[in-house]
């Protein structure tokens, strides 16, 4: 077994920045200004890393891959909480 040291740092360096902003997305209780869609771009670029990783080229850099997947997942399950928020205090703020 190998491990792909550069690959590694890449996966750290984005990794470093996930969990503030799912605490960002969690403290903000808002939406607004969020792209669910590069939300999702990020999540099946991970899945993709995911399945070579399982697949492909097995190492451990793959702990990684499900670290960062997690991270988004998380970011996206925020979103959608976020936006039913959003969608309340809206509602209310018309009435």
């Amino acid at each position: 077994m190998n491990f792909s040291l550069l690959e590694a740092g890449m996966l750290i360096c984005f990794g470093i920045s996930w969990p503030f902003s799912v605490w960002r997305s969690f403290k903000a209780r808002s939406a607004r200004g969020k792209s669910v869609g590069y939300l999702i771009l990020l999540f099946l670029a991970y899945v993709c890393g995911v399945l070579h990783k399982s697949l492909v080229h097995f190492d451990l850099v793959l702990i990684l891959y499900v670290v960062n997947l997690l991270m988004v997942a998380a970011d996206i399950a925020l979103y959608i909480r976020n936006t039913r928020l959003d969608r309340r205090a809206d509602a209310i703020q018309q009435a």
